[in-house]
């Protein structure tokens, strides 16, 4: 099981959406992380056969996904950032319609819809219309159709955002329990979403694949460029304007900065260790700091 894009680009007019990606996924979770207008929608788009690169392929165990798109459907399970549904179906109804399109025949379907529905928490409403759901409980029935024919690859494209701590953390919890013998490609600009269930991290930045690797790793690639420093309030806005700061908190008359610098950013600064969030600020800085 093998998920392969070679010189991935898309470019539209003078704009280039995406430049040059290469990478290769075996079973697995991984995480997509980049800031808005990464890239990270298109990707996926294309992944899926939704939009048409540019250049370049996308392989599913060494065969074209686009010269056998259908085949390449078939083992596909897709939830994208603009999930669409029938407000006035029920979630049950809606199941059965999205088992129909994927060609499941109805005496399986009725049995795998109930399946899924009671696995994401959906049991007791499913007799209900889609409009009366929550935002969490519309995006765990955008999870279960999703997995309507079992897929082998699992593209989520911002599946939690919008949603309340407690329902991300559920959300969470399904991704990594669906995951054995698949994979999993999650997007998303919410770090804390694939801190812990992601093997490996892939960042995306204004198109072009930067860096990939486990959590811990890429981390590793910023040592050394994190700093905390106390700073008395009346230096804290020259601090601010000149420095990237991650965090901040008062402490009596001071302020204590947690800064991203490969510079040393005051006599007084001490390194600190680096987290992922620290990491995502290190490569999106630009966006960090409009």
């Amino acid at each position: 099981m093998q998920l392969e894009l070679k010189d991935l680009t898309k470019s539209y007019d003078d704009t280039i959406a995406l430049n040059r990606v290469s990478f290769r996924l075996t079973p697995g979770i991984y995480g997509l992380l980049g800031s808005n207008g990464s890239g990270k929608t298109t990707l996926f788009r294309i992944i899926s056969g939704v939009l048409k690169q540019t250049t370049g392929t996308v392989t599913y165990n060494g065969e074209n996904t686009r010269a056998n798109s259908d085949a390449f459907r078939s083992i596909l399970g897709f939830l994208p950032q603009d999930f669409s549904y029938y407000p006035d179906f029920t979630g049950m109804k809606f199941m059965l319609y999205i088992a129909a399109l994927k060609g499941i025949h109805k005496n399986v379907a009725k049995k795998r819809c109930v399946e899924l529905l009671e696995l994401v928490g959906l049991e007791d409403v499913r007799n209900k219309k889609i409009k009366t759901y929550s935002g969490g409980m519309k995006q765990r029935l955008g999870i279960a159709q999703a997995m309507i024919n079992d897929p082998e690859v699992l593209i989520l494209d911002e599946p939690t955002v919008g949603l309340d701590p407690k329902e991300r953390v559920r959300f969470r919890n399904l991704i990594s329990s669906f995951s054995e013998n698949k994979i999993v490609l999650l997007s998303t600009h919410i770090v804390s979403d694939i801190e812990y269930i992601a093997d490996e991290i892939l960042v995306l930045n204004k198109g072009v694949l930067e860096n990939r690797g486990p959590s811990f790793r890429l981390i590793d690639t910023i040592s050394g460029c994190v700093w905390e420093t106390e700073v008395e309030n009346d230096r804290l806005a020259g601090m601010l304007q000149q420095h990237l700061i991650s965090n901040q908190k008062h402490a009596g008359n001071k302020t204590v900065l947690r800064i991203i610098s490969k510079e040393k950013p005051a006599p007084e600064a001490k390194h600190v260790q680096p987290t992922l969030e620290d990491l995502y600020l290190y490569y999106f800085r630009e966006e960090a700091v409009r």
